[in-house]
């Protein structure tokens, strides 16, 4: 896809994370006025709304886009209402960028917002035996906390992780949310705070594993031409690339530990695990590679699975993210900062907003506004999520 192609994100917005327990649709309003007012077009511009369902919050959740719509004002757009887990909201953004760029629309708003329950996200209601994820909650009784310490057990086993590396991903998480307005925990975290949190599932510990959270995320995306009319190109992003590929069977799990993303860049490697995939798919539309990358946003629901992430989207062979982690690379100031947001571990999961507010933070990344949590010369992001029953999603953005 040429530059020309490209949906421009013009504007971003959020509301912060917390836990207020609101209507939810008072979060997303905020962020889409936000966004509006970044972009500098006003809602009765906008030629169409995408957003994310959230399905723990009634009817209004299902039929998200109608519920914004509703909230800002009727206009007659037309609107659509994503559910893909934690990858709703980029679906969501690819509603609204194939809208675009089948000339359907000029500018499109995209809003997630959600309200999160007391503890862990629990089965959502009804049977789904054909479901792994409702089978894990009812036949294993693995819930979220036990299920990521069972991915942090199994690298403990495969490459010798530690707890201590472990922690390391949360102290610089931590340290990074410190500098975002929009975290729900803003505090730096050491290690020893770390080793006195309890453990919920061995061996993960309480600081470990993301809180749910209240939040919203927003954006306004435009074709180049309409973007090019409205306002200065040094504040525009590109969005690049798109990927929401679901697993490809005989590898339906998660991962495989003997394959890294980068080695597959370019080529056809069937062996790619589901993870691998969704940032192979988002590599290959865009013509770049983990090594063009400024920055990264990763799904961290619990610190071993960040690191788990550097592999799968290729910034390190299996078995080498530690020695990525301790080497400096992913903080601010190294070679690839990742979750310079402060992550999941600084937000908590709003399901519903996530991959937006991933998109947010790269194109701040990008126009250089992210003020102390700042990527030196930031030209090429990625963000990626991974969530229930098949879904996941990556987004490249750039200059």
């Amino acid at each position: 896809m040429s530059a020309e192609q490209d949906v421009v994100v013009l504007g971003t917005g959020m509301h912060p994370w917390g836990k207020w327990g609101r209507n939810f649709a008072e979060y997303g309003v905020v962020a889409a006025r936000a966004a509006l007012q970044d972009a500098r077009v006003a809602w009765s511009d906008i030629d169409y709304l995408a957003a994310g369902n959230t399905m723990r919050n009634g009817y209004p959740g299902y039929v998200a886009g109608s519920t914004f719509a509703q909230a800002l004002g009727w206009q007659g757009i037309p609107v659509s209402s994503s559910f893909a887990a934690c990858a709703s909201g980029a679906v969501a953004l690819e509603a609204a960028r194939v809208r675009i760029l089948s000339g359907k629309a000029d500018v499109a708003l995209v809003v997630g917002a959600d309200t999160a329950p007391k503890g862990f996200f629990g089965p959502l209601p009804g049977e789904r035996p054909e479901d792994p994820d409702w089978l894990r909650f009812h036949l294993l009784g693995a819930t979220n906390p036990t299920y990521f310490a069972l991915y942090a057990r199994r690298r403990m086993e495969l490459y010798g992780s530690t707890e201590k590396d472990f922690a390391a991903v949360k102290i610089k998480n931590s340290r990074h949310g410190v500098a975002n307005p929009y975290a729900r925990y803003r505090k730096e975290f050491s290690a020893d705070e770390i080793a006195e949190s309890p453990i919920v599932a061995d061996p993960l510990r309480l600081v470990d594993i993301c809180a749910t959270s209240d939040g919203a995320a927003s954006v306004v995306l435009a074709s180049a031409d309409y973007a090019a009319r409205l306002s200065d190109r040094s504040r525009h992003v590109r969005i690049a690339a798109i990927s929401t590929v679901t697993p490809k069977y005989p590898n339906t799990y998660l991962d495989m530990p003997d394959i890294a993303t980068d080695s597959a860049v370019g080529s056809d490697v069937p062996e790619l695990g589901f993870r691998d995939s969704i940032a192979h798919a988002a590599y290959e539309e865009s013509g770049f590679g983990p090594e063009d990358l400024s920055c990264a946003e990763v799904y961290d629901l619990s610190t071993a699975l960040e690191l788990d992430w550097y592999e799968n989207i290729g910034l390190c062979a299996p078995g080498e993210a530690e020695s990525l982690l301790h080497s400096g690379a992913t903080t601010l100031g190294g070679k690839i900062p990742v979750n310079a947001s402060g992550g999941l571990a600084s937000f908590g999961e709003a399901i519903p907003a996530q991959a937006i507010a991933q998109v947010c933070e790269l194109a701040t990344q990008m126009r250089g506004e992210a003020g102390d949590r700042q990527v030196e010369n930031a030209q090429v992001g990625l963000s990626v999520n991974q969530g229930l029953f098949g879904h996941g999603s990556c987004v490249i953005v750039t200059r």
